[in-house]
């Protein structure tokens, strides 16, 4: 056969179980109504105030954005061990690491940003920081 049949029909049976396992539940009968107040609580989002919760999604964000900035940095110390002395990948990967620690100097600056603000309205509106 050739290469480009064999990995059609490698991604066609990829997808087919991917489809099963997120089909498997159903097919069980492994559903049950969930009480989404009753997460909540448990989670310890019960007697969230919003504050709480913005700042929550902004460690999060942060977070996500500071592990991209880190791949990239990482790749490009890559790009530039396997350039073989080759100067326009060598610039290419140092143009890499110097986005990637922008990137983190950026993400760094704005969480303590965002972390000011958010302590500074919850003083001022009178909320428990």
């Amino acid at each position: 056969m050739k290469k480009q049949t064999i990995k059609k029909m490698l991604a066609g049976v990829m997808t087919l179980a991917l489809m099963a396992a997120f089909m498997m539940p159903v097919v069980v009968g492994a559903q049950e109504t969930i009480d989404f107040t009753e997460v909540a609580s448990e989670g310890g989002l019960g007697n969230a105030n919003l504050q709480t919760m913005i700042g929550g999604v902004i460690k999060v964000v942060m977070g996500f954005l500071g592990v991209i900035a880190v791949l990239i940095i990482l790749w490009g110390g890559f790009v530039w061990m396997t350039a073989m002395g080759e100067p326009d990948k060598i610039e290419k990967a140092k143009n890499m690491i110097k986005a990637g620690v922008i990137g983190l100097v950026i993400i760094f600056a704005s969480y303590a940003i965002a972390n000011f603000v958010m302590s500074n309205l919850g003083s001022i509106s009178g909320a428990a920081s």
